[in-house]
């Protein structure tokens, strides 16, 4: 957190609700080359919150506003129906944008505010921060290690229990909760060539998900996503020929500590370490069984590589195709839920 750069990006947060205040907001902050200068918001509420918590910061009513005065870059994290008017909007203002997920309602919408940045020249990126997540970090050094063997199965689940429904703002369990779960694992395995699903609850209120996908690669990835489990299961089981590696942990503790109030600023070197109690366990065919250090979770270093793309020292850290590619699964997911049939994807 010591490292400084000369030319910060100045960025403007469109919202102040829960996900804008908790996992936008003290992540630029603490994100290397990055300054939060601008609160987007006509909420007086949200508006009189965001100047409380963050000294010299300059609510606006628009993106446009926010532009005129100097802003580089915005990020949005706002209700899931307003994000693709929102990124073309940005877009049209020529200012780089990051969308938080899901990027958008379905593929088709997705995929023409990609073109759209593509044809104005605009940088963006979709706000996939757990790729950064301590568990997925440690997920991909074991993948890299090999003691594995060749994978073949990877079970994901994103499960809590909450007495209330799943807010309407998300777009439904399914795209929200889905959107983090598919991206981790087309980005671990590769792009999927069938899908099949289940779900309890209608479309855009969904109360848990199941999907399975089966990889171009030949691995099969089974996700699962829960608002209402009160026995969560583990996060994460990689299966492989030689061994199996699980991590049970249902919460990244960086999630934790950004609710309890702490951020990267406040935390520094600290940020994202996981207690060893926490840490996964890794069982070999011998019947070999032992604790692996977890890495440490780092989602400042989104920001820090956008804000550094921006300066144009290097690419965007989630391509937008990534997110189209994810909507194009979830899309198929839920055709699969309404039809009951499993639905095979083109290349």
């Amino acid at each position: 957190m010591t490292e400084t750069v000369t030319d910060p990006v100045t960025f403007a947060l469109v919202g102040y609700g829960g996900g804008a205040r908790y996992f936008h907001a003290p992540i630029i902050e603490g994100a290397v080359g990055a300054r939060l200068g601008f609160v987007v918001t006509t909420n007086p509420e949200r508006a009189a919150l965001a100047r409380a918590e963050h000294e010299g910061v300059r609510v606006v009513a628009s993106m446009a506003e926010a532009a005129a005065a100097g802003a580089r870059a915005v990020a949005i994290s706002t209700p899931a129906a307003t994000h693709t008017a929102l990124t073309d909007e940005a877009i049209a203002l020529g200012l780089p944008v990051v969308c938080d997920k899901p990027f958008a309602l379905d593929a088709a919408s997705a995929g023409r505010t990609i073109e759209a940045a593509r044809a104005a020249g605009v940088l963006l990126s979709p706000y996939q921060n757990r790729r950064w997540d301590s568990d997925l970090l440690t997920v991909r050094r074991v993948l890299a290690d090999g003691e594995l063997g060749d994978v073949v199965r990877f079970e994901s689940a994103f499960e809590r229990w909450d007495p209330t429904d799943p807010p309407a703002a998300g777009g439904g369990l399914l795209r929200d909760f889905g959107a983090h779960l598919v991206d981790q694992a087309l980005h671990l395995f590769g792009p999927a060539r069938s899908v099949s699903a289940q779900a309890r609850g209608a479309d855009g209120a969904e109360t848990d998900f199941r999907l399975q996908l089966e990889h171009v690669g030949g691995v099969r990835t089974e996700l699962s996503g829960s608002w209402k489990q009160s026995l969560p299961a583990p996060r994460f089981r990689l299966t492989g020929t030689r061994g199996t590696f699980v991590l049970d942990s249902p919460i990244d503790v960086q999630e934790e500590v950004l609710l309890s109030g702490r951020t990267p600023l406040s935390e520094g070197a600290a940020w994202g370490a996981e207690p060893r109690s926490r840490w996964g366990a890794l069982a070999l065919a011998g019947g070999t069984v032992r604790r692996v250090p977890s890495e440490p979770g780092r989602w400042p270093d989104f920001y820090t590589a956008f804000a550094a793309a921006v300066r144009g020292e290097g690419p965007v850290p989630v391509d937008p195709w990534d997110a189209f590619g994810t909507c194009v699964v979830v899309d198929a997911a839920r055709a699969s839920i309404a039809d009951r049939e499993v639905v095979h994807l083109k290349d």
